[in-house]
Parts: C-alpha cells; structure tokens; sequence
C-alpha cells in the first residue's frame, strides 16, 4: 500500500477514534498536516465508503465473518419452540440416506 493511501487510512482511524466525523477535507487536513501529498479524490472517496459506517465496531467485527446474521437465530428459535429443533434433525437423516445412497449402487471406492 502506497504511504499516500496508508496515511489516508490513519487519518480516517484518527477521526473515528476521536469521534469527528470522518470528510474529505479533514482527511485531507490531516495528511498535509503529516507532509504526505494525497489527491483530494483519494480523501472523497474514502470518506463516502465510511460515511454512515461505525469504524470503531468495522474495526472490532474484523474477524467476525458470518456472526451477525446468526445472533438473530436464537431468537427465531425461541419464538418457534421446540419446531426449530427438530429441523436439524431431519436434516441430519436426509443427508445419512444420501450416504446409504452411494453403497446401494453397486460399486465402492475400493472394488
């Protein structure tokens, strides 16, 4: 990453961590404050793609991946009662008979 690029970054952490909200011009502010040259389409653009954005909790669910749309299942389970527990069950048998589907044909990996 270019130090341009990577001090506009810094910048933006700079302002969400201070609680100012994160434009263009205060990117740019800060990165001639730091004699680091940064176009002003560099500073907008990053400005619009965090606008709205909690960088603080971007920052914390890095690693995160899939969590956020399961928190909303034990919910969902809760409401439905013992039906959702029985779903996976099913599933579980499913998947088992399409297993027991392969020997029936005749043939195995090792004949």
């Amino acid at each position: 990453m270019a130090s341009a690029e990577l001090a506009a970054s810094y910048a933006a952490l700079i302002l969400a961590d201070d609680g100012i909200e994160i434009t263009a011009d205060k990117i740019v502010a800060l990165t001639n404050a730091a004699d680091v040259e940064l176009e002003p389409i560099w500073a907008s653009l990053l400005a619009k793609a965090l606008e709205g954005k909690d960088v603080k909790e971007l920052l914390s669910n890095v690693g995160a991946g899939g969590a956020a749309p399961a928190a909303g299942a034990p919910g969902a389970a809760a409401a439905a009662g013992g039906a959702a527990a029985e779903a996976p069950k099913e599933e579980e048998k499913k998947e088992e008979e399409k297993e027991e589907s392969d020997d029936d044909m005749g043939f195995g990996l090792f004949d």
